[in-house]
């Protein structure tokens, strides 16, 4: 390879900064960050998940999933609630009311993102990045 700005790595990387500063620039108005926003939006979809599902779902290790979730609470988006099965070792993540009242705006900050990204590349070239990003990661299996 003659120039490092060829290589996929570097590509793939550089692009992903730009995406994440895109985010954090809409998700930043909401106290939210990107990874939050995951959090919140696995929350939206199922209420009630431990850390370790949460972690599992989103591909993200427990130590970082405990502080994503600290934070949450702390910012009251989250509260943190015993298993109901009995399992004291076992926290489950509720959304409170405050929470559950930023899903339309952050789905709206993100869906312009995504919409503002597609526009850049033109519908296609955004349908094959979407397709080849989600066999790349395995997201969605």
């Amino acid at each position: 390879m003659d120039r490092i700005e060829d290589c996929i790595s570097f590509l793939i990387g550089k692009a992903a900064q730009q995406i994440a500063r895109r985010a954090r620039d809409k998700l930043a108005p909401f106290g939210v960050t990107p990874v939050q926003y995951a959090v919140l939006h696995a929350l939206w979809q199922q209420d009630g998940q431990s850390g370790s599902e949460l972690g599992a779902r989103l591909a993200i290790d427990s130590a970082t999933i405990t502080g994503i979730v600290d934070r949450l609470e702390a910012a009251k988006l989250i509260a943190r609630r015993p298993d109901q099965a009995g399992d004291r070792r076992i926290n489950r993540a509720v959304l409170t009311e405050q929470g559950r009242s930023l899903r339309a705006p952050l789905d709206g900050a993100m869906n312009e993102l995504n919409r503002e990204v597609s526009a850049e590349l033109g519908q296609n070239d955004a349908r094959l990045l979407w397709a080849g990003l989600h066999r790349l990661g395995r997201v969605g299996a």
